[in-house]
């Protein structure tokens, strides 16, 4: 028969394997996430970028155009 001191301490030992691995699984889950919202926050901003480069070419040509200096 298995004394109170062996069964408390596997009872101790299996809630301690089942937290770790659970925390475990969480921390993928967020660090998962984190890196799927820095993917799209970077996309977002190349998106940014690109139309205010795209913006600023269209002026330059519309000031070129206004100033009579078109190809």
């Amino acid at each position: 028969m298995v004394g109170q001191f062996e069964s408390t301490k596997d009872v101790v030992q299996e809630v301690t394997e089942s937290a770790a691995t659970h925390i475990g699984n969480i921390a993928t889950i967020i660090t998962g996430a984190i890196r799927d919202i820095a993917r799209e926050t970077g996309d977002w901003l190349t998106d940014v970028i690109e139309m205010r480069e795209a913006s600023q070419r269209a002026q330059a040509d519309e000031s070129r155009v206004v100033n009579g200096d078109s190809d």
